[in-house]
């Protein structure tokens, strides 16, 4: 993998009044799910009382596309008892292209990456 490739996305949510226990027992199916998804490279949820977020890397677009397409129904889930108040999405300019359309129902924020380095 190269780091011009590592697209990132994090997803902030607002958990209904009553519904975390069932919000955090859907979150560990995903993160079971996602642990056998070759092109991620972390996933992980924290929280602040009924609020919580995602921060989540993979290798390009299709990294992102087939972790959306797998979690798909237990996202719905989770989206169904918690808003998803903001969605962020960072990568390169020609990754990201590639996640637009696809992703448009969702209204995420893009953000390119322009420089820096992690080791």
């Amino acid at each position: 993998m190269t780091e011009d490739l590592l697209c990132t996305i994090i997803p902030y949510f607002q958990v209904e009044e009553g519904k975390l226990g069932t919000f955090k027992e859907i979150i560990r199916e995903m993160v079971e799910q996602t642990k056998t998804e070759p092109l991620c490279h972390y996933y992980s949820f924290y929280f602040d009382g009924n609020s919580a977020f995602c921060r989540e890397a993979y290798e390009g677009a299709d990294g992102v596309l087939t972790h959306i397409h797998k979690i798909g129904p237990l996202l719905e889930q989770a989206i169904g008892i918690a808003e998803m108040t903001f969605l962020e999405i960072h990568g390169p300019a020609d990754e990201l292209a590639k996640l637009k359309e696809p992703l448009a129902e969702l209204s995420p924020r893009y953000f390119e990456l322009e420089c820096g380095f992690r080791k």
